[in-house]
Parts: C-alpha cells; structure tokens; sequence
C-alpha cells in the first residue's frame, strides 16, 4: 500500500521494471481502490496485466480509480453484443438514396437510420438491465442518476453517413457512477469494432496502442470540422497550432478516436462535443494508452468540448498552444 499526498497522485505510477514486447517500460495493473484522507490518498494496486503511469489519476486515468473489485466482463460481453446488433440494422441504410434526412433543432441532420438503432439499443439494454439508466441522442435520458448508466450515439458522424462516407461511428459507454469504464466504437461497413476499459483496448479482439515518439512538427491532428476551430474556441491560437503539425485532416467524429487508439493518428481535436459524444472515447483513448481532457486539460467527462493525443508530451504541448 502507498500513502501520497494529493497532488503527487496526479503522477502517480507503480514501476515494477518488466519489460514488454515492444521494448519500453510496462506496468502491472489490477485492481485500484483509492480513498481521500483528508491530505493524503491511499491506493492499493494488485495485479498482473499491463498498465500505463496514465491508468491511475487525472485527465489521463482518472476512470480507473472506480474500478476497484469490480468485474466488467459481463457489460462487456453485453457491449459487444450491442454493437453487433446495431451494426447489423445500420448496415442496410448505408448508402441509400431515399433515406429521408431531417434538421434536429440544433440543425444537425437525423435519419430514421439514427433514430431506430438507439431505440434498438435501448431496448436491448432495458430488456438486460432494467435499473440502468440510458442517455441517449436521440430519445432523451432515463433514470441518468442510476449507478450504471449506457451512453449512446446511434450514428456518430450523419453528416458522413448520409452522403455514403464511412468516417461515421456508432458509439456506447457505460458509467459508473458518472464516470465512463467502458467505451465501444464501431464502424460496422468497416468492420471495425473497437472496446476499451481505460487499462486496455481492443480492435477486433486484437490488443491496440496509441504510437510514442511523434512531436508536433511530426503529428497527423484531426479535428470533426476545421470550421468550428473558430467558432467555438480561440481560432488564431488553433490556426497556429494546427500550421505547427506535420498533416491535419477532417478525419473527425468518432473514427478520428478509432485512428488515434490504433496507431494511426496522434492528436483529436473537437470544440465542441455533447456527453454522448464523449462518453465513448474515454476509456478508449485511455485503454490505449493516450490522453484525453477537455479543452483546457482538465476531466473529459463530462465536458464540452475534447483535446486527446497519443502521448503525455503531446497533449501537454497541444493544450499550451491552444492557449495561444
């Protein structure tokens, strides 16, 4: 057991010197009880599997804390199976040229597409899980105070979607007690179905990681609409940021996250971002291995707005340049 003051568990990690496959440092993780004693914290770690120093604490980790003792194998499975279903009643719209778009108030665009696979979902998960709770985008919230709640976005990226681009997602999280444990991005055309539990992630069943080494000047930056850089956030400072990168696409929504924990890109940037937006992306970014915070590197959830990068270094000198 490790007793720390406060501030200091904001970094902290539990070294045990064995080393990985890849050749850089690993961790062992298990389970993580943290109780606050009025200045000081106390943390028991047991277990074998790897972790990261970002699995612990703060906008990289802080998630994990509330998994102490429990087993979130079942939701898992159940996760899983969610995806699986969605992605087959999402699949056959795809692509069709009557599908019938409407403007929701905010005049964002919604399908019967984006309405049937929540209502899929939610019955499945009502079916499964009566105490739960449901916070939904497109049929409102039930029972949200609830100690689990599922989070969903039925068709991240509509824009994408309706003009038969695969760059959209379906996306479902799981709170604990407000905090997002696990987290599912799907890309059914693609047949990407990738899962996290902020100490891990998977695409397809096969373990991923966020790539090391890349600074700015040698990052791909996605963002879901350069548009909205300025509208929402301080455009001079992210057109500056963004002319620092090696290449910057509007590779966003849910999928640039799908990139970013595979490997494949190094920083998301989104101005602004409702919670079933990001519920998702939390244990994802953190189960592989990255950072993710609002826009001022503070707890991504709930926020409005999510600045994630593949490394520590990186999100640190993307917040500063954001700041202008």
């Amino acid at each position: 057991m490790l007793v720390v003051g406060v501030p200091v568990l904001v970094g902290l990690y539990i070294r045990l010197g064995r080393r990985d496959p890849r050749g850089d440092e690993s961790f062992r993780r298990g389970h993580v009880s943290v109780s606050i004693l009025h200045s000081a914290t106390e943390v028991t770690v047991a277990g074998e599997a790897d972790a990261r120093p970002n699995d612990f604490c703060g906008a990289s980790g802080r998630g994990a804390a509330f998994l102490a003792g429990m087993d979130l194998a079942p939701f898992r499975a159940f996760m899983h199976e969610l995806a699986v279903e969605s992605g087959a009643y999402l699949r056959p719209w795809f692509g069709r040229e009557d599908l019938a778009v409407e403007a929701k108030g905010d005049d964002s665009p919604v399908t019967a597409a984006d309405r049937g696979a929540e209502a899929l979902l939610r019955a499945r998960i009502e079916a499964r899980f009566p105490d739960h709770g449901i916070i939904g985008e497109e049929h409102g919230n039930v029972r949200e105070d609830a100690e689990f709640v599922w989070v969903l976005d039925p068709i991240d990226g509509t824009k994408s979607f309706i003009t038969g681009v695969p760059l959209w997602v379906t996306l479902i999280a799981l709170l604990h007690r407000g905090q997002p444990v696990l987290g599912c991005i799907h890309q059914p055309v693609l047949g990407q179905l990738l899962i996290g539990d902020n100490l891990s992630a998977e695409l397809n069943g096969r373990p991923v990681r966020c790539r090391a080494g890349r600074n700015l000047a040698a990052a791909t930056v996605l963002t879901s609409d350069h548009l909205n850089l300025a509208r929402y956030q301080n455009g001079p400072a992210c057109d500056a940021l963004l002319a620092r990168a090696r290449l910057v696409r509007t590779w966003g929504d849910g999928y640039g996250y799908l990139l970013l924990a595979c490997g494949q890109a190094d920083v998301c940037l989104d101005p602004i971002m409702n919670p079933w937006d990001i519920a998702a992306l939390v244990p994802v970014v953190r189960g592989a291995g990255g950072v993710i915070s609002d826009w001022n590197g503070s707890e991504p959830y709930p926020a409005g707005h999510t600045v994630a990068a593949a490394t520590a270094e990186l999100h640190a000198a993307v917040i500063a340049g954001l700041r202008g």
